[in-house]
């Protein structure tokens, strides 16, 4: 009886710990008191060390999901960052931008300072960061992972500019990071949006920051 309450106890403490890890996470963003990703609740579900959502099925009136993100302090000294995922899909399943609807519908790492206020205008168009664009996934069925290092010279700004001569504004995004995580829309707009055109889900596997 005793090493059935002891495995009991462990699985509930690792499903405990997957549903503390699930709301550090928000499904957004919310600015000005909106959230841009409808349809969608304001966290992921836990799942056994991650967590999962399903995407809004069939157009873009049911919903799109556009950054999923947490606060991770200051990533100062941090080099990198590996992402594992699953997304779980039929093969007729299409990944939407709810914006370019005519072009597959993506994934990618993007990283945001604090204070943004959202214009991208004056100095606020260095404080949100998006990975390179080699490292952009089109969303598909399957297991992937995703390896971004932090000095790698196609990081982009929110107005389109690459690091370059920019070195110092990424930087200083770093150590006063507010949010980090994923961003789905297309190649054209990396966080505008996806939905499915049949039910799929996506769990994150795994989110490390080195």
């Amino acid at each position: 009886m005793r090493n059935k309450l002891t495995v009991f106890a462990a699985a509930f403490a690792v499903l405990a710990a997957a549903s503390a890890a699930a709301r550090e996470w928000e499904i957004g963003p919310v600015i000005r008191g909106k959230n841009y990703s409808q349809g969608m609740p304001p966290a992921p579900r836990p799942e056994r060390g991650g967590w999962s959502f399903d995407f809004p099925v069939g157009s873009a009136a049911a919903g799109h999901v556009h950054y999923v993100t947490f606060r991770p302090g200051s990533l100062r000294g941090k080099s990198r960052i590996i992402v594992r995922y699953r997304v779980d899909a039929g093969s007729r399943t299409r990944f939407v931008p709810q914006e370019d609807q005519d072009i597959p519908g993506t994934v990618s790492l993007y990283f945001q300072r604090r204070g943004d206020n959202w214009t991208a205008k004056g100095a606020y168009q260095y404080y949100r960061w998006y990975a390179p664009a080699a490292t952009v996934r089109e969303i598909a069925p399957g297991e992937h992972e995703i390896s971004v290092r932090f000095d790698d010279p196609g990081w982009i700004s929110v107005s389109g500019n690459r690091v370059g001569s920019n070195r110092n504004a990424l930087d200083n995004a770093m150590r006063d990071a507010d949010r980090i995580g994923l961003v789905f829309g297309s190649t054209r707009a990396r966080g505008h949006g996806v939905f499915a055109t049949e039910p799929a889900r996506f769990t994150l596997l795994g989110f490390r920051i080195l």
